[in-house]
């Protein structure tokens, strides 16, 4: 019977899935992010969220208990020294799943599994809500009628100098008149009544 033995198999023989997940889980504090498959990523979460909460303490046990299942000595470093103290704060909930969709080839439903908040600069990055800004009140004062009447006299001679401008940029049209047929059929009768007499 399996009682109280949680956790999937993937597949695997005990000794792979444990070099499968330190794989995974350092290659997750390298890059910051992986792509796996979804049930593979919900069981590296959960071995690398145990390995962060271990190396929030900073200690030389904690080290060395985490050097034990990911034996690299550069990863681990980058572990204690960048990514540990950013979580500080956090009481868990180091990472994040994203689901992708399936795969063409085989249908496997795909997943990135990514540190939340993480800032590569070294900063603590964190999550601020929408902030609703506040409306700063109307102050609605009355304004006294001379003001209204200089407003409105400004207004007047400002559109007068305008159009002044405006007509004396414009160059005057000749003013001769010019007779216009009042018909083609008018015109042709003209012109025949010309030939005749010529």
């Amino acid at each position: 019977m399996r009682h109280r033995k949680d956790g999937r198999k993937l597949g695997r023989t005990a000794s792979h899935r444990k070099a499968m997940l330190a794989n995974m889980a350092a290659n997750l504090f390298l890059h910051k992010q992986i792509r796996t498959t979804h049930p593979k990523a919900l069981e590296a979460r959960r071995f690398a969220e145990t390995l962060i909460t271990k190396a929030k303490k900073g200690d030389l046990h904690s080290r060395r208990m985490v050097l034990k299942v990911i034996p690299h000595k550069d990863v681990v470093k980058i572990l204690f020294d960048e990514i540990a103290p950013q979580y500080a704060d956090r009481n868990g909930g180091y990472t994040r799943i994203i689901k992708l969709g399936q795969r063409k080839n085989d249908a496997a439903h795909v997943s990135i599994l990514a540190l939340v908040d993480f800032d590569p600069s070294g900063e603590v990055v964190k999550a601020t809500a929408k902030v609703k800004a506040k409306k700063a009140p109307v102050v609605t004062e009355e304004v006294p009628a001379e003001v209204e009447e200089t407003v409105e006299v400004a207004a007047e001679e400002a559109v007068e100098v305008a159009t002044e401008e405006v007509a004396e940029e414009v160059p005057e049209v000749a003013t001769e008149e010019v007779e216009v047929p009042e018909s083609p059929a008018e015109e042709a009768g003209e012109s025949e009544a010309e030939s005749k007499t010529s």
